[in-house]
């Protein structure tokens, strides 16, 4: 599989649009520019083949099974077919479910610096954003607040906690110990937690992502889990994820609000083939991309070292991105985005967006073949040690 194919996206792909025009490298949002495994593609090909692209059965019986058959076979995470539901993608899926499991006004707990959606999400649906900040140290790593999410998940007018795990931006896999004392909080304060693990299956070699449900199942009945053949296979364009909801109360909330009010209930008849494709038959891509991601971080950890040494790079454990913290060689944060955009024509997130702690970081994202990789890394060195 070769993941160092210089591959030419349309001008309507998100990420790449207008940056040839600029001389710009793209390296932001969140999907791959590596070709999807050839089991995707032959099974798009064969449903263009088909030459009616009408209605869909949606997600039936032997569609749900390849679903539970995957998380089974990597994770040991077992679930009835009958909890399994569809969301076009997980932030819709966060969105609806605030509106189900939470009131206008209330809070709901996310833990920064974090996936920027979560916080907008909340407020368009007129909830509180509260902020439990991840305690920072100095050689970069990261770890949660647990009295501090304690103390907000405690608070009366706080409905629950939105989770990202593996956490996006700073690439935490979270460990069995911390996401058992997540659960025992939320647990003594009767709250729900919302388990973003959309980036489950993008993990280092080493490392170990654990479904939350599984750490305690006990507790399973409150916890709602999202997940995605989006991010691991690269297939975000056709929009298709999954909400996990065990209890009946909440799945009847679900069916009356999304399904029959607004009508979201199947993927559109090529997800469903590219899907099946994904969970069914792309093991061995998803292996080497893994082991491809690895190698990336191998050259951006060498080249930091040498050629940007007061920089600090996080130690990535999961996710496809990296955090990258530039304040040493650039104070202001709408500075740094413009030396990065104007000068050296990379486009990367600016850690701002994530969360006040992200001020002067970069989200680097190394999905990409090492040549795109090496020239943005040169581009960044070369403006910063002007």
């Amino acid at each position: 599989m070769d993941f160092e194919e210089l591959i030419e996206r349309g001008e309507d792909g998100e990420k790449w649009k207008g940056a040839k025009a600029k001389g710009e490298l793209p390296l932001w949002v969140a999907d791959m520019d590596f070709a999807c495994s050839d089991a995707i593609i032959a099974a798009l090909h064969k449903r263009a083949d088909e030459r009616i692209y009408g209605y869909t059965t949606g997600m039936e019986e032997d569609y749900k099974k390849t679903v539970q058959a995957y998380y089974q076979r990597h994770f040991q995470w077992s679930f009835p077919l009958e909890d399994i539901y569809f969301s076009q993608g997980v932030v819709q899926a966060i969105s609806l479910l605030l509106q189900i499991l939470s009131k206008k006004g209330e809070g709901v707990v996310i833990q920064t610096p974090v996936y920027h959606p979560f916080r907008r999400q909340i407020l368009a649906n007129h909830r509180q954003c509260v902020t439990s900040s991840l305690l920072h140290h100095p050689e970069g790593t990261y770890e949660m607040d647990l009295a501090d999410l304690d103390a907000k998940l405690g608070r009366e007018d706080v409905a629950g906690l939105i989770l990202c795990s593996p956490h996006n931006p700073v690439g935490r896999v979270w460990k069995k110990e911390e996401l058992t004392k997540v659960v025992e909080i939320a647990k003594r304060h009767h709250k729900w937690i919302i388990s973003d693990e959309i980036h489950c299956d993008i993990v280092k070699n080493g490392f170990t992502h654990h479904p939350l449900e599984t750490i305690c199942p006990d507790y399973k009945e409150e916890i709602i889990t999202c997940v995605a053949p989006t991010k691991t296979f690269n297939i975000a364009g056709l929009e298709c994820s999954h909400v996990i909801l065990h209890k009946k109360a909440y799945q009847q909330l679900w069916k009356e609000f999304v399904i029959a009010r607004l009508c979201i209930s199947a993927p559109n008849c090529f997800a469903i083939s590219a899907s099946k494709a994904a969970y069914g038959q792309s093991d061995e891509w998803r292996a080497q991309m893994n082991q491809k991601i690895d190698e990336n971080q191998a050259i951006v950890e060498s080249f930091v070292k040498e050629h940007l040494p007061k920089a600090v790079l996080t130690p990535r454990e999961g996710t496809y991105l990296l955090w990258l913290d530039l304040s040493a060689y650039e104070k202001d944060p709408k500075k740094l985005e413009q030396r990065m955009r104007e000068k050296a024509r990379l486009h990367f997130n600016e850690g701002i967006m994530f969360g006040e702690e992200g001020a002067c970081f970069e989200r680097i994202n190394i999905a990409c073949p090492s040549s795109i990789l090496k020239e943005a890394l040169k581009r960044m060195a070369d403006e910063l040690n002007q």
